[in-house]
């Protein structure tokens, strides 16, 4: 598909997301000649400042509210923003009509001036690993771009790039799941069970079961060439064993570099780095000093800063109990952990034993799974009296800090989704650094 082929269709946006709006926006600035309809549930006034940046447009139409899903196989085209589930009853419709549907991930890749793809998926870890390598190209002397569901749409920067550019990719299960292209080198971080419930709000898209959780992982491999590679962790070898895959495959372990990233999983994530830097052809040298520089990303395992000799960690990015433990695995010290939300629908018992063994002192917020949470934890008979139930990002760092000593670790690693108390992990992230700072 190109440019010239979209001259006179009818083409409807499903979700009026990041990556939509960029491409809707690019369509304007190249004046491509087709009707636009944007679909989504979202009234006027929720989408805010998205629809009236686009509402004076002469050539868009808006199909908005309760039946934005309905009637659309009257278009040639969708575009479909990963928060639209393909099981949704319209698409399902015109899927049985051999109306296009695409995802704008996939698109631009298809037109994209460089076939330099580097493409980073897994449960967790891929937006660590897709920056690291991102921060090594850079400094590698390349001329490198970082997109997808670290929250850059591509299509804002499409027209400054070059043949010979790198493209690195974060894509989540929902960017991934209806590709029918690959990039030139796929790297998958790990696989837990996630994602299996409707838990985000403002993405009710989610995976029936764990084998289409894995299967749309896996696309980011399904469709390369026997020249391209896919990097995986050596822990995923059984699942991947005994599928047909085209590319060269190689595993990772962890590596042993100097680095400021806290953890044995960020080992793993570092190791997936430089097995794709080696690959781009990076030198050993500026390899080792960009992992040692490099200072890890938001929410992930955060050094907040040292209260009277206390060390608070914002993890407010862990909304599985495996991201969770990982995150408790990764200190020594004694912890005070602040955990708990909205519901995944995830399994607390491998959480609660480690909780058991590792944390001093357990904060939970209110919300849906903090009491499936806090049943688990006392079936293994961690004291009751170390266990408080909050209602407040403010009443939360404050019960940390009056149980906490000197040498202990403050961890905000929710295992949870964040809605109900928060908008989402960035805010609550942000006010658990808010009250840290206060402390100071």
């Amino acid at each position: 598909m190109n440019l010239s082929t979209l001259k006179n269709k009818n083409i409807a946006f499903l979700g009026l997301g990041i990556e939509n709006l960029a491409l809707i926006k690019f369509f304007l600035r190249k004046k491509i000649d087709c009707q636009i309809t944007i679909c989504d549930f979202k009234n006027e006034k929720e989408l805010g400042k998205k629809f009236s940046v686009l509402r004076t447009r002469k050539n868009i139409h808006w199909k908005l509210g309760k039946d934005a899903n309905k009637n659309l196989s009257g278009f040639d085209l969708l575009f479909r923003s990963p928060g639209w589930p393909l099981f949704d009853k319209g698409l399902v419709e015109v899927k049985k009509m051999n109306v296009k549907i695409i995802n704008p991930i996939e698109f631009f890749i298809e037109l994209s001036p460089t076939k330099n793809i580097i493409g980073v998926t897994g449960t967790k870890g891929k937006g660590t690993t897709s920056s690291l390598i991102y921060h090594i190209l850079k400094k590698g002397k390349k001329r490198v771009w970082l997109a997808g569901n670290i929250g850059v749409a591509p299509f804002d920067f499409f027209e400054k790039v070059r043949k010979n550019d790198w493209i690195v990719f974060e894509l989540s299960s929902f960017q991934l799941e209806d590709m029918t292209i690959s990039p030139k080198i796929a790297v998958m971080t790990n696989f837990f069970n996630e994602h299996l419930a409707p838990a985000d709000p403002n993405n009710p898209n989610y995976h029936k079961n764990a084998k289409i959780y894995w299967q749309a992982k896996l696309n980011i491999a399904k469709y390369q060439k026997k020249t391209e590679y896919f990097i995986a962790n050596s822990k995923l070898k059984k699942k991947i064993h005994n599928i047909k895959l085209a590319s060269k495959i190689k595993f990772f372990e962890k590596s042993n570099l100097k680095s400021k990233l806290v953890g044995e999983h960020n080992k793993e994530n570092i190791a997936a780095a430089v097995e794709v830097a080696k690959i781009v052809g990076i030198k050993e040298k500026v390899i080792v000093k960009s992992v040692k520089n490099f200072s890890g990303l938001e929410h992930r395992i955060e050094l907040v800063g040292n209260v009277k000799g206390v060390a608070y960690y914002n993890d407010s990015f862990a909304t599985t109990p495996e991201s969770t433990i990982i995150a408790l695995k990764s200190f020594s010290q004694p912890i005070i952990l602040l955990a708990g939300g909205a519901e995944k629908n995830s399994n607390f018992k491998e959480l609660a034993k480690v909780i058991n063994k590792k944390v001093n002192f357990l904060v939970l917020f209110k919300g849906d799974a903090t009491l499936r949470m806090k049943k688990e934890v006392e079936k293994v008979r961690f004291d009751k009296k170390k266990i408080k139930v909050v209602n407040s990002m403010k009443e939360a760092v404050a019960t940390a800090r009056k149980n906490a000593k000197l040498g202990d670790v403050v961890l905000m690693s929710p295992a949870c989704a964040s809605f109900g108390m928060f908008k989402n992990y960035k805010e609550r992230g942000k006010l658990f650094k808010q009250e840290v700072l206060k402390l100071k």
